[in-house]
């Protein structure tokens, strides 16, 4: 069969027959590339032998090792350690810090290759030298595929890191570094030297502005990890979470602070997310979320100012703007708050991102207290997801949320059966400043 000529987007890897400036699938504009794809040989298929499939219970089971990176977080989120032969993927906006976390874990695994493609051999001596690492760590400033498989392949390390796959070019396949080619073609090759030689292997990948991993969306699928490396660039905080584990559990998170010695770990996550106010302020809220397995107390805050213009503002930090929405309109309809012509604004402190449900009633009582003028009693933690009836639904892990708040010296919760009950609880009276 002979080769066509098709056109591949640069974000989403969606093939298409012929150009045009908005992808059909993800809706990026001007990212069509065009490709040449070479037909199928049908010969090839006819001609082919059998293979011999094996039985599950002729397989030898042996116990599964890991390499401990030297970092209880990141071995937690990682379901104990690297597992070798794994083909592990960090991804993460420019500046985040995943080049410094590879670097302190290459300090701590002993015979680690890091491989780097976008810095050079000073630049990484003088990351090194501020973050006070002294260890004795092999480092190779390449970007052509086929020497990197030959020098892993000569000195087979335990751990490899290849920073980033972007820059990671092989001569033999067309297109540019970071091309949808280029980076499938790469990582394919990366996942036969993993699993044939039991080598760890790393790759860094760069993100989109949307927030997802950069290249095809087969990338994920052929690995056997994805962490994702997550945090404000203007906040200290960090939380490498993990998306995909075929050897231990999903959304396991791990929260570290960026400091001038590189990324050190949180021993208590909750009082990161918590802030300090002299005397008590309206519109905050204290809730507890759910991140993997660990539950976390971040602070809820919000502001209310009366719009001056036609149409209200809601703008929210760390929140989802339309379930900020549907809180608007269950408080409006439900409660009878008169917001409809009031600017909202919602932050959560420490640059964290919530998608827990259970922060619902948080966001609502941090509205209406700030709508109110009216402080909400500090010794209050509230949890709960709002229905669009103005019901509050139970939330799951319930009992872990609850020790961790009386673990932080929060005595009292709110567990209500309806967002009016709710708010009647904690702020009983438009006269009292407080419960």
């Amino acid at each position: 069969m002979a080769n066509t000529l098709i056109y591949v987007c640069q974000q989403c890897g969606k093939t298409m027959s012929k150009w045009q400036g908005k992808c059909d699938s993800c809706g990026a504009w001007n990212s069509l590339v065009e490709e040449v794809a070479r037909g199928k040989s049908s010969e090839r298929i006819v001609n082919s032998a059998a293979a011999t499939p094996v039985s599950l219970k002729d397989i030898s089971r042996s116990k599964l090792t890991r390499i401990i990176t030297g970092h209880l977080e990141v071995d937690n989120v990682l379901g104990g350690g690297i597992v070798p032969g794994s083909l592990i993927l960090l991804g993460g906006e420019p500046g985040i810090g995943k080049s410094t976390l590879l670097l302190q874990i290459s300090a701590k695994v002993s015979d680690t290759l890091y491989i780097s493609g976008e810095e050079s051999l000073e630049q990484i001596s003088h990351r090194a030298d501020r973050l006070k690492i002294g260890a004795n760590i092999d480092i190779l400033q390449e970007t052509d595929l086929g020497v990197i498989i030959a020098t892993v392949m000569q000195r087979k390390p335990q751990l490899v890191i290849i920073d980033s796959i972007q820059t990671t070019i092989d001569p033999d396949l067309p297109g540019v570094p970071g091309s949808i080619v280029q980076v499938r073609g790469a990582a394919q090759k990366f996942q036969s030297l993993a699993k044939n030689n039991g080598i760890a292997i790393i790759l860094v990948g760069h993100v989109t502005k949307e927030g997802t991993i950069a290249g095809p969306r087969t990338l994920e699928h052929i690995v056997d990890v994805v962490l994702s490396f997550e945090g404000d660039a203007f906040q200290s905080s960090r939380i490498l979470r993990g998306v995909k584990n075929r050897f231990g559990a999903t959304n396991e998170v791990s929260i570290f602070n960026m400091s001038e010695k590189g990324l050190e770990t949180v021993e208590n996550p909750s009082a990161l997310f918590l802030s300090e106010h002299p005397v008590a302020v309206p519109g905050c809220a204290v809730t507890s979320i759910m991140e993997g397995r660990r539950p976390l107390l971040v602070e809820i805050q919000a502001l209310t100012v009366p719009s001056g213009y036609g149409y209200p503002k809601r703008t929210t930090v760390g929140y989802d703007p339309n379930r900020l929405n549907i809180i608007i309109a269950v408080l409006q309809r439900r409660v009878g708050l008169k917001i409809e012509s009031t600017d909202i604004y919602i932050n959560v402190v420490g640059g964290i991102k919530v998608q827990d449900p259970g922060a619902d009633l948080a966001v609502a009582l941090a509205i209406t207290s700030a709508f109110y003028n009216r402080v909400i009693n500090r010794e209050y933690i509230l949890v709960g997801e709002i229905g669009l009836l103005g019901e509050i639904r139970p939330v799951t892990k319930q009992v872990d949320r609850l020790k961790e708040a009386k673990r932080l010296g929060f005595t009292k919760a709110v567990l209500a059966k309806s967002i009016g009950e709710a708010i009647s609880r904690v702020l009983p009276s438009k006269e009292n400043n407080g419960v």
